[in-house]
């Protein structure tokens, strides 16, 4: 059977852990379905997977730049703690579940598949990289509570739950994001969805009479920061040049220069607006990539909707909802890191000495993905008050439940890392406690877990999102009656001058 684990290992490492693969070879299925011709098939493949590549281009000069950041924020500020970042717990994890987590991978794509063809939730999950890290996390839960003796009995139920938690969170997610775009081509296919629904509800019961971040009107001398690209990079460098002269002043010399690797304090200076420029410059391929996305993978999509899993919609990566609020993901960003600190802050007051919750700092990366999709969202149904509180509340949701998720992780939760995102908290630790009951009942317990939220989401698919319900619609009516007040006044005043005019001829 050593052969089958590293056809799989390779399918799960080095094909569905590639996004920008998985894409290309979806959008060729599409097409085929579609009968396009061989070039017309290679062509928008190619496309649809640099699309992607120049995604992952933009969001690795983001890290980049965002790196050197929170090491300077943890120094400046002496905080100690973990840090959530998936990418380094997968590492850490694969060397010792890194066959199981392969089998659990693609077993789950499968029933991620399976769902969506004969079920209401038509949602195909295309986020590679997050398949990768919950069926890891899955792996690991799994593989605590059930024993190392029980391996095929914990890839047979991380299958079914990494296949379950693909197509209902884009379910649950699903009235906002249609709210974003404006239309039902697409889902949102990220491990961060909690924390979007709860910004998209907190904007709606705080922010009904707020107008859109995008509407914000800059004076004549500040028109220029209605560039999102500008005013994204004017930010950081207010952000980076704040931090970088409280680390001269703060720090030893060589400890602070040490973090940018440079030889004196006005390198130091430089270096930091330099990073911060770079992070505008990864914000702004970030948003060509997703346009270049959408322009080949939606219509492809068509035909693996008509063909394989009728009515099917792409559950993508978050940043395809930036280019629908740039000044919100800004905000959003911004919101969701103080919100983290508040946390870590309560953590270290109460929480970590009542019940020993580790201290999570906040990293500049999760919330700057999952913190700016917030902010979109809560600008979706609160204006410019629910991008922020949105923001506000995805800090706390990811700084809080990675804490509690690191106590059912086992020997694996003595790293210095944990998973960041907020479904890998909530589903893990929730998986991981209903195991603590005993293996039998255990399992049961997750079995039961799973019917629960394919149930609870196909009544949510059939009795909300297919009624075309729409969240914020209070907020929308007293938009369109401000807009319509501004409308007749502008005629008004057109009329006035018309009758000036005429006055004056005669």
């Amino acid at each position: 059977m050593e052969w089958l684990v590293v056809v799989l290992n390779f399918i799960g490492q080095h094909i569905l852990n590639v996004p920008a693969y998985l894409i290309g070879i979806i959008t060729a299925v599409g097409l085929v379905a579609l009968r396009r011709n061989a070039g017309q098939v290679v062509g928008g493949a190619l496309k649809a997977a640099l699309g992607f590549l120049i995604l992952g281009a933009g969001a690795t000069v983001v890290v980049g730049s965002l790196t050197p950041l929170g090491t300077l924020i943890l120094a400046v500020t002496g905080a100690q703690g973990v840090i959530p970042t998936n990418e380094v717990i997968t590492a850490i994890a694969q060397k010792d579940f890194g066959a199981q987590s392969a089998y659990v991978l693609t077993l789950g794509f499968l029933v991620m598949l399976a769902l969506a063809r004969f079920t209401p939730l038509k949602y195909v999950f295309l986020t590679g990289h997050h398949m990768v890290f919950m069926a890891t996390m899955l792996t690991v839960v799994l593989s605590v509570g059930l024993g190392e003796s029980l391996s095929w009995l914990v890839v047979v139920i991380g299958a079914v739950l990494l296949g379950v938690i693909m197509v209902v969170m884009p379910a649950f997610a699903h009235p906002w994001t249609k709210k974003i775009t404006g239309n039902d081509t697409i889902a949102i296919g990220h491990f961060g969805t909690l924390g979007y629904i709860a910004a998209g509800a907190a904007g709606q019961a705080a922010g009904r009479r707020s107008k859109s971040t995008e509407e914000i009107k800059f004076p004549q001398g500040l028109k220029f920061l209605r560039d999102s690209m500008v005013a994204t990079s004017l930010s950081m460098v207010l952000i980076y040049m704040v931090f970088a002269i409280w680390g001269l002043i703060a720090l030893p010399l060589d400890k602070a220069l040490a973090i940018f690797d440079v030889a004196d304090g006005a390198a130091f200076i430089m270096a930091g607006f330099s990073q911060a420029l770079q992070f505008g410059v990864g914000v702004a391929i970030i948003l060509y990539g997703v346009r270049t996305v959408l322009g080949e993978l939606v219509p492809a999509f068509q035909g693996i909707a008509e063909k394989v899993v009728p009515g099917a919609k792409p559950a993508l990566d978050i940043p395809i909802v930036f280019p629908f609020g740039a000044n919100a993901a800004l905000i959003g960003f911004l919101s969701s890191f103080a919100g983290g600190l508040i946390a870590l802050g309560l953590l270290a007051v109460w929480l970590n000495p009542a019940f020993g919750l580790a201290l999570i700092l906040p990293g500049m990366v999760p919330h700057f993905f999952t913190g700016g999709g917030a902010g979109v969202y809560g600008n979706a149904t609160g204006g410019r008050r629910g991008a922020m509180l949105g923001g506000f509340v995805n800090g706390v949701v990811i700084t809080l439940l990675p804490a509690i998720l690191l106590l059912v992780l086992g020997q694996l939760g003595f790293s210095n890392s944990t998973f960041g995102d907020a479904d890998f908290g909530w589903f893990g630790t929730l998986i991981g406690v209903s195991l603590r009951t005993g293996t039998t009942a255990g399992v049961v317990l997750t079995i039961l877990i799973a019917v629960v939220l394919v149930s609870a989401a196909i009544v949510f698919q059939r009795k909300v999102v297919d009624t075309g319900w729409v969240p914020g619609s209070n907020r929308d009516g007293w938009l369109a009656g401000i807009k319509a007040v501004e409308k007749a006044r502008l005629d008004s005043e057109k009329a006035q001058q018309a009758r000036v005019k005429a006055d004056l001829a005669r």
